[in-house]
C-alpha cells in the first residue's frame, strides 16, 4: 500500500461534486452505527462488521488484490482472461504482450480481491489507456465499501462494462494501460501496466 505520486496526475480519483468521504472509524464502530436498523444490521454482518470483530493481523496490506478479469458473452466456451496480480512474472509480461480484445463487443471487467484488516471505504478502480502517447480514454469506477469476509473468503465483483470499439482504425496499434486500485483515504492497493489490441475476433 502506498501514496500516489506526483507524476501520477492522470491516475488522480475524480470525486463527484459534493462527495465527501466518510470519517474513518474502526470495524467495531461501524459495527455500533444504526444498530436498530435491521436491514442495515444484516448488510454489515454479511461484511463481518459486528460488535467486537477483530481480525487474525492488523499489519501489512489492508487489501490484497487477486485478478483482474475480461469477461464477454462472446468468448469462446472455456477461454478466460484473468490477470494473477500476485504473480511478478505475469505483471511482467502483461506490459510486453498485448492481450487481444474482439471489436464491436461487449465486455465486462471485474476483479477478486481481499480484505485483511479494518473497513475500506470507498475502494475503486481508476483505469488511464493511451495510444502513441496520447491518453484515449479514463474510467474512474466507485467499487464501494468492504470488511473482512466472515471466513476470510474472498470477494468477486464486475465493476463495469461496455462495448469495444471498432474498425480498420482503432484496430492499428496498441492501446498501453495503466491501472490502479485506491481508496477514500488516497492510498494505492494495486498499481500495475497492460497492454491490448483490438481484433476482429478473440485470440
Amino acid at each position: 500500500m502506498s501514496t500516489p505520486r506526483e507524476d501520477d496526475e492522470d491516475l488522480k480519483a475524480t470525486f463527484e461534486q459534493g462527495y465527501k468521504p466518510g470519517e474513518k472509524k474502526s470495524i467495531d464502530e461501524y459495527a455500533k452505527l444504526d444498530s436498530n436498523d435491521e436491514s442495515l444490521k444484516r448488510w454489515k454482518e454479511s461484511l463481518g462488521i459486528v460488535p467486537g470483530a477483530t481480525s487474525s493481523r492488523s499489519t501489512g496490506p489492508k487489501v490484497t488484490i487477486l485478478t483482474l478479469e475480461l469477461t464477454s458473452p462472446t468468448l469462446p466456451q472455456g477461454k478466460k482472461i484473468s490477470f494473477d496480480l500476485q504473480d511478478k512474472a505475469t505483471i511482467d509480461t502483461l506490459k510486453k504482450s498485448p492481450v487481444l480484445i474482439k471489436e464491436g463487443v461487449e465486455y465486462s471487467v471485474g476483479a477478486t480481491f481481499r480484505i485483511n484488516y479494518d473497513v475500506i471505504s470507498g475502494l475503486r478502480y481508476i483505469q488511464v489507456v493511451k495510444k502513441a502517447g496520447i491518453k484515449v480514454e479514463k474510467l474512474d469506477q466507485m467499487i464501494g465499501s468492504y470488511g473482512p469476509h466472515p471466513g476470510g473468503e474472498n470477494y468477486k465483483t464486475t465493476f463495469y462494462t461496455e462495448e469495444s470499439p471498432s474498425g480498420l482504425i482503432v484496430r492499428q496499434g496498441t492501446y498501453h494501460v495503466k491501472s490502479r486500485f485506491t481508496d477514500d483515504d488516497n492510498q494505492v492497493h494495486a498499481d500495475f501496466e497492460w497492454a491490448f489490441k483490438l481484433a476482429k475476433d478473440w485470440a
